[in-house]
């Protein structure tokens, strides 16, 4: 007889900044749901670690603040640590709706994937309402994130992801901590080293408190510099080191 494998560990990291008036909710909220949680206190200036611990969360507390990619990093290498499958990635303004975990776990295991990324568009281009200078910004990394996939990728700087035990070590060795390198960046590289990446629909909320990272100019500025970035690297050294997933099982 068989023996059944043992369920996989799942944590969710949640990277959050200044977000006190948000994160006590959404730890609740993610621990109701029976999920382990991690939010990493990147630098905040106001109550967030304390209010994350008090709801639940194990904390994590930056000196300085290092971006998401940094915070998500750390969490990363503790998820390993830990001994942890796989990972969740969900923001602490209330956008991420811990019922949608379900989703992006199932087509991790469905489809064999090793990220995948909670779509706010590829059920409807109008399902998410978005400045004309984001959406435009969105269309042109989309592109370049579907060609490295090999898959539509409709939302590439969704926060909102699942990545599976292949890819985790490997993240957690080697994440971009560049503005949008986060999210596009990894993606982009996760593509081109052969990991399989995808995306699903799922539904998010409006940001339920504090401010967006990034106002237009800003969001305009960064987008170009991840497209320099992404053919820098490229240029240098290949993706994710050139880490290959045969590899990264050992």
């Amino acid at each position: 007889m068989a023996l059944s494998s043992p369920p996989r560990r799942v944590l969710v990291v949640v990277p959050a900044l200044n977000e006190e008036a948000t994160i006590d909710g959404v730890v609740r909220a993610l621990r109701r749901a029976t999920y382990d949680v991690l939010v990493i206190d990147d630098g905040s200036s106001d109550r967030t670690g304390r209010r994350a611990e008090s709801a639940g969360a194990r904390v994590l507390r930056l000196p300085i603040n290092l971006g998401v990619g940094g915070a998500l990093r750390l969490g990363f290498r503790e998820a390993v640590r830990l001994g942890y499958d796989i990972v969740v990635q969900c923001d602490g303004d209330g956008q991420h709706d811990p019922s949608q975990i379900d989703v992006l776990l199932g087509a991790l295991d469905a489809r064999c994937l090793d990220l995948v990324i909670g779509s706010r568009f590829a059920a409807s281009d109008d399902a998410y309402p978005l400045a004309r200078h984001r959406r435009l910004a969105i269309g042109v990394l989309s592109r370049i994130a579907s060609r490295s996939a090999g898959t539509q990728i409709t939302d590439p700087s969704s926060g909102f992801r699942a990545i599976g035990p292949r890819l985790l070590p490997v993240f957690a060795r080697d994440y971009p901590a560049e503005y949008l390198g986060d999210t596009v960046e990894a993606l982009v590289e996760a593509g081109r080293a052969g990991y399989a990446v995808g995306e699903v629909s799922v539904t998010m909320n409006e940001r339920q408190g504090g401010t967006a990272s990034a106002g237009s100019l800003a969001a305009s500025w960064y987008t170009l510099r991840v497209l320099i970035v992404i053919a820098i690297r490229w240029r240098r050294r290949g993706p994710v080191g050139q880490q290959s997933p045969a590899s990264a099982e050992g």
